[in-house]
């Protein structure tokens, strides 16, 4: 599948204030970056660098007055995500040493708090791949997808207590549950084809079977047309921008998935 992405957000801004984003996407197992465009409106000076988990991240100083970052990318991926029903689970002792870090507790992610609970999910089902399902399957019976209902970011706990959220917060409750069963875990922000409403997307990886597969709980049907941006151990680790000062929203933000 080939897929047109676009991003547009526009600060106004008092003072020139320091950014960092995280807005390109980069090749890996699953898909490919065969173009990609960056504006910045008006133009400054831009310094990217890669991040501990990979990511590519752009720092720079916005102007005071209007600012636009405009990033475009022409990706392929693959038309349906890979599924691996009975598929391992990696004893710790066997991971890879990038992988541990997403074992652990973090901010939004606070997996010692779980262990019952995924046991009670996942009771009767084979450890690795089959455990994560369950725990997918769960999040899509008990805490329903609402768009627009939070807006700053929860923590696994908090998803739980209030049983609703937003993609990134079903995410980090799925995360919680996975780690506590000591199944690596990690957050992922980027774009999904098709996803209504079209804004921004997070799902969550679970390391299985020797290698990373995707699950979303905000998805009735396993589909591709997902594009990664960023991977992290949870929501502040891949925030599609940083900005240090007094406190900014876009004051306009469209996104877009297209196939071509």
């Amino acid at each position: 599948m080939k897929l047109q992405t676009h991003c547009e957000l526009q600060f106004v801004t008092d003072i020139p204030t320091p950014f960092v984003l995280m807005l390109r996407p980069r090749s890996g197992a699953q898909q490919w970056v065969a173009s990609e465009e960056y504006l910045l409106q008006p133009a400054v000076p831009a310094f990217e660098f890669t991040d501990e988990y990979g990511n590519l991240c752009q720092r720079l100083m916005s102007p005071v007055g209007n600012f636009t970052i405009s990033t475009s990318a022409c990706i392929e991926t693959a038309d349906q995500v890979d599924q691996t029903p009975g598929g391992v689970f990696v004893e710790i002792q066997n991971l890879p040493d990038r992988v541990l870090r997403y074992l652990l507790p973090s901010r939004f992610c606070e997996s010692d708090r779980f262990g019952d609970l995924a046991r009670q999910i996942t009771a009767g089902h084979l450890p690795g791949y089959d455990q994560v399902v369950a725990i997918e399957r769960w999040l899509q019976g008990n805490v329903p997808f609402a768009p627009g209902s939070s807006f700053s970011s929860l923590s696994a706990v908090e998803v739980y207590q209030q049983r609703s959220g937003v993609c990134r917060d079903l995410s980090h409750l799925g995360v919680a549950l996975c780690r506590s069963l000591s199944i690596p875990a990690r957050l992922v922000v980027g774009y999904l084809h098709g996803l209504q409403p079209m804004d921004l997307h997070a799902w969550f990886e679970a390391y299985v079977n020797h290698r990373w597969y995707i699950f979303d709980a905000t998805q009735a049907q396993k589909r591709g047309g997902y594009v990664a941006v960023g991977y992290g151990r949870d929501a502040a680790d891949v925030a599609i921008y940083n900005q240090f000062g007094p406190a900014l929203t876009p004051v306009r933000q469209q996104v877009s998935v297209v196939q071509v």
